[in-house]
């Protein structure tokens, strides 16, 4: 089981998790990531939910302990809550070889990635006039 760390701003009311050493490239995780980008927590929980990819369950495990960070430690709403960022980074690299043919080997490199969740509180919008 990976390691999760949280950090929460209070000036900002940014929420924060982190998922390290999730067993993926961020070459896969940043489509996924870049799709939850800015949509309410609860449709981004919904299409993790649905996603064929393998990863979006630990995507999907990373944003709910950002919302029950948000809910136990500042009581904020859960209705309210949005994805603000969604990013990943590089860790370690598993380096393997497979043998093959006339003695060669060929190496396997089994990739670790870090994955940082920034959830906010969307406030609601002023509205600057009516058209006339």
């Amino acid at each position: 089981m990976s390691k999760e760390r949280k950090k929460i701003n209070i000036k900002e009311k940014l929420v924060r998790s982190i998922n390290n050493n999730v067993r993926s490239s961020t070459r896969k995780l940043n489509p996924i990531l870049r799709n939850i980008v800015g949509k309410k927590v609860e449709v981004a929980i919904r299409d993790l939910t649905f996603s064929d990819k393998r990863i979006s369950q630990d995507i999907k495990k990373t944003i709910s302990s950002a919302i029950a960070n948000a809910e136990n430690n500042f009581q904020y709403d859960i209705d309210k809550l949005i994805v603000k960022e969604a990013y990943c980074g590089k860790k370690i690299v598993m380096k393997r070889f497979r043998a093959r043919a006339k003695g060669r080997a060929a190496p396997i490199l089994k990739p670790y990635s870090s994955v940082t969740i920034i959830l906010s509180e969307k406030n609601k919008m002023e509205s600057h006039g009516s058209k006339s």
